[in-house]
């Protein structure tokens, strides 16, 4: 079975972040082909069905929340940049830590950029339409 074809790929946990995260960039009118999984597990697995189908599509980028279930956020982004097909994808921790050692621990095992959740509605639509603005339009990815 080949994987559904996305633009970004969400991993995000928490059902009222994603639900939110979600209708935020609709409003911010990103219109995208969005993939949501709800642990680290169910990433890798939508990741390594990217690189066994042949020509399944990666997803352009990935939003990664830190504190998941069964495979945490960190370990994740390692498998990813250990990983010889995906290690160039870009990756940016969306996530609700500020702490300086989350951020450090995100940047040593490759994260491209990381971000902290808006608290507010508002804040959360112009800050992920301008990530993934930024991200899939402006930078240009890796082959």
């Amino acid at each position: 079975m080949s994987p559904e074809l996305a633009d970004v790929l969400l991993v995000e946990d928490d059902p009222d972040d994603a639900s939110l995260t979600l209708r935020a960039m609709r409003r911010a009118d990103v219109t995208l082909r969005i993939v949501h999984v709800h642990d680290g597990v169910s990433a890798l697995e939508y990741l390594a069905d990217t690189t066994a189908v042949e020509g399944a599509r990666r997803p352009r980028i990935v939003l990664l929340d830190l504190a998941l279930p069964r495979i945490g956020g960190l370990e994740v982004l390692r498998r990813i940049r250990a990983h010889g097909a995906l290690r160039m994808l870009p990756v940016v921790v969306l996530t609700s830590s500020r702490e300086p050692r989350d951020v450090a621990a995100c940047y040593d095992r490759g994260a491209n950029s990381y971000v902290v959740k808006p608290t507010g509605y508002a804040e959360l639509i112009g800050t992920l339409g301008e990530l993934t603005r930024y991200w899939l339009t402006i930078s240009v990815a890796p082959p």
